[in-house]
């Protein structure tokens, strides 16, 4: 458990160090990316996984408890998200794509930089541009032009040929395709993680 704890922030530090703020597509929540999540999850599973370790080899009835407090508060809050996801998908949904469409406004501005990558490699991997399609990139731009992360054939200013040399699928909806086709992998995962914590 301790050993998971220091591999999730390791990774997470290297991702601080090397990618920046790579995977912050949130404009409301900027300190939201790929490389805090993993450190704060490291960190508190290194935590509980110490105490764990203390209490057992200390035979301390009173860090025992605490590492079974914990993990039980962890538990529930797991639970607690699992339920208000599928209770308010509706609302999550129009919420993220009101935020993500926000946030493009920040693609290619300074002190941005995790946010434009992200974007770069979600439309260049999925094939898509935009939240809800190519036009989303036309408010930020004032003008008809999209990234050239959005082109068929990747050259430079490519965004600002026409139409018919754009991908045109919704990365917000590609995205949500390809997560509902891999929440097999996704519902293994979470049923591991809440066994090993049971």
């Amino acid at each position: 458990f301790q050993l998971g704890g220091c591999g999730i922030l390791g990774v997470g530090i290297w991702l601080a160090v090397t990618q920046g703020n790579f995977a912050t597509l949130s404009s409301s929540f900027p300190s939201l990316s790929a490389a805090n999540l993993l450190i704060v999850t490291g960190t508190f599973v290194m935590i509980i996984g110490f105490v764990g370790c203390i209490g057992a080899i200390k035979e301390n009835k009173c860090l025992l408890l605490s590492f079974f407090i914990m993990l039980l508060i962890i538990f529930l809050l797991e639970l607690t998200v699992v339920i208000l996801f599928f209770v308010y998908t509706d609302k999550i949904d129009k919420y993220a794509q009101r935020d993500l469409k926000k946030g493009l406004h920040l693609y290619g501005t300074d002190g941005n930089i995790g946010l434009t990558n992200a974007w770069s490699i979600i439309q260049t991997d999925f094939r898509c541009c935009g939240v809800s399609n190519y036009t989303d990139w036309f408010e930020v731009y004032n003008t008809t032009r999209v990234p050239d992360s959005c082109c068929l054939e990747f050259s430079e200013n490519c965004g600002l040929h026409s139409p018919g040399t754009w991908w045109k699928a919704p990365c917000y909806e590609t995205v949500k395709i390809w997560l509902q086709e891999n929440l097999l992998a996704v519902g293994i995962f979470g049923l591991c993680t809440v066994l090993v914590q049971v």
